[in-house]
């Protein structure tokens, strides 16, 4: 990470959001650590939630943090898989004027690979901005949480990083 000291760092709202037909607040560790890691950080945890594998409830909650004016982006673990219940790629796409940002899956799996090897292939992570609000979608192992916050995000969603991030494309993400 190419921290400019000469720049101020700019926290964001970020909201957490896990997608599970398991997970409960008391078992939710992925959530757990994304949680801490958007504090710990320096950001502001604007909402957390648990949500089950349902394209459609998916969608809806996150069409609702789209249009909260006090959520700048969300980081969502699991529902990334290959499995008939692993729908979050699918809800992502219901998102109306959702643009990918490809090069994050990408990026996650080639990072992954290091830690997991080609079992990496099986994750469809993946990334939009839709509405102006940044949507990251991580797989829900406690080691990608770990991989996509540490590896990807930390930096891009510090203002400090350079030579771009993308809290300095905030202000333009509603342009037509």
């Amino acid at each position: 990470m190419a921290i400019d000291p000469e720049r101020t760092f700019k926290p964001i709202n970020i909201a957490v959001l896990t997608v599970s037909d398991t997970r409960t607040a008391e078992n939710d560790t992925s959530g757990d650590i994304l949680a801490q890691r958007v504090t710990d950080a320096g950001h502001r945890l604007a909402a957390r939630a648990i949500v089950k594998d349902d394209a459609n409830v998916l969608a809806s909650k996150l069409n609702d943090w789209i249009d909260d004016p006090q959520i700048d982006a969300v980081v969502s673990t699991g529902g990334t898989g290959l499995t008939g219940r692993d729908v979050t790629p699918e809800a992502l796409a219901m998102i109306h004027d959702a643009r990918d940002i490809p090069g994050f899956g990408e990026l996650f799996r080639w990072l992954s690979y290091k830690s997991i090897g080609t079992s990496t292939v099986q994750s469809r992570a993946c990334a939009v901005v839709a509405r102006g609000t940044y949507i990251f979608a991580l797989p829900g192992s406690n080691g990608a949480v770990k991989d996509g916050w540490d590896g990807i995000l930390a930096e891009q969603l510090d203002s400090r990083n350079r030579p771009c991030n993308f809290v300095e494309l905030m202000p333009r993400l509603k342009e037509v």
